[in-house]
């Protein structure tokens, strides 16, 4: 039994009547009869009585009917949602990410995709770039957004680009000594209790911390460490010491504490926007489209990346 099976026996019980039915569809009379006796063979049962006032569906043709009406509906939808899937309106995103993103870009950048996808599953994990890296490999992440390039097994395997330049400022309460000031020097933080993230939660944060502090590094030692920038922000108003963060931690400033420049100013790794090169899901493009659109450079950044992967896979 074929779909259009189903349509010709609604189209009968609709006209009540082979010849109008037969018109409606398209088709000569006799193939529609032969095509009705068809299916009530297939059944075993009669699905309609043929009268002199016209053909009407038995109890068991009404309930085939009924049936048939769900069945096409579904199949309708079935193609609509095949379509959908295919443009990348359904389905699952997921993304691993470090608190900080959520300053900036990730706000703008999931806020616009919600709106154009908003049929879209969006399963959300704040995460260490370490941790991202490592889900993203073993395909349990879609997109990881962490500082720094990727490092470790299968990273050969992501396309990476970065998505935003940061570097580092000091964070201090209200009461402290800095609180008043514009700008500190990096010797003026090495004799001050510091708050920062943990080496293993941000290993190349770390890595640029030591190397700007030079011969102070030994004050990250016996920093206090931190999983995230709203903890570094809320010691650092405790009066527990200085805090170090990037500087778009200034959008989560609060009135009890205040942000001082550091001089010579030290740059932080990028935050960088990872996916898997293997990765051809509609989701995925659909998000690294509006990516494009919102974070200034990432397209024709993202292009290039895109453009040598596929040159690499066409000599092999």
């Amino acid at each position: 039994m074929e779909s259009r099976h189903l349509r010709y026996a609604l189209a009968l019980a609709e006209h009540q009547h082979f010849g109008r039915a037969a018109a409606s569809l398209g088709i000569a009379q006799p193939p529609l009869s032969m095509q009705i006796a068809a299916v009530e063979r297939e059944v075993g049962e009669r699905l309609f009585d043929r009268t002199p006032r016209g053909v009407f569906p038995t109890a068991a043709g009404t309930a085939f009917l009924a049936r048939a009406r769900r069945a096409l509906c579904e199949m309708s939808a079935a193609a609509v949602e095949a379509g959908r899937a295919a443009r990348g309106e359904t389905g699952q995103l997921r993304m691993g990410f470090i608190g900080s993103a959520l300053l900036d870009p990730l706000p703008g950048v999931l806020g616009r995709f919600r709106r154009a996808r908003p049929d879209v599953r969006l399963d959300l994990r704040e995460m260490s770039s370490p941790a991202g890296t490592v889900a993203l490999v073993a395909g349990e992440l879609d997109v990881a957004v962490g500082r720094g390039a990727p490092r470790g097994a299968g990273v050969d395997g992501l396309v990476t680009v970065p998505i935003g330049a940061d570097h580092l400022v000091a964070v201090v309460g209200t009461a402290h000594p800095f609180a008043g000031r514009a700008e500190v020097r990096l010797e003026q933080l090495a004799a001050e209790r510091l708050i920062m993230s943990a080496p293993t939660q941000e290993p190349a944060v770390a890595a640029r911390l030591r190397e700007g502090f030079g011969a102070g590094a030994a004050a990250l030692d016996a920093a206090t460490m931190s999983r995230d920038i709203h903890t570094i922000i809320g010691l650092a108003a405790c009066d527990v010491g200085v805090g170090l963060g990037p500087a778009r931690m200034r959008l989560a400033g609060r009135k009890d504490v205040r942000f001082c420049d550091i001089a010579p100013r030290v740059r932080l790794p990028d935050l960088q926007l990872s996916f898997r090169a293997a990765d051809d899901s509609p989701v995925l493009a659909a998000f690294l489209d509006v990516v494009r659109a919102n974070c200034a450079e990432v397209g024709s950044r993202l292009d290039d990346v895109l453009a040598r992967r596929e040159a690499r896979s066409v000599k092999q």
